[in-house]
């Protein structure tokens, strides 16, 4: 089961952002989902899902965003941090 969403918006919109309104929708979706995905709500592939797009495609979009396409957490990069202190530390 799905449903819809709708979002009423100005008929100026599209218009003022040089797009034709199937642009300006397209872009309100990919906007939707690239949240949803930075904020780690969604993975990348329900993002794709939710708005009819192909995974691959939608991390291509993702850049063009300026939304990173890898999520790390505080505690994943403070890791990394120490691993990289200690092994230079110990070089091999």
């Amino acid at each position: 089961m799905s449903h819809t969403l709708s979002v009423d918006y100005p008929e100026t919109f599209p218009d003022a952002l040089h797009m034709s309104r199937a642009e300006f929708e397209r872009e309100a979706r990919l906007a939707m989902a690239a949240k949803l995905f930075e904020t780690g709500r969604l993975s990348s592939g329900q993002a794709a899902g939710l708005i009819g797009m192909g995974r691959v495609a939608f991390l291509a979009e993702l850049g063009r965003l300026r939304v990173a396409t890898t999520q790390v957490g505080a505690e994943e990069l403070e890791g990394d941090f120490a691993a990289a202190e200690a092994a230079s530390d110990h070089p091999q």
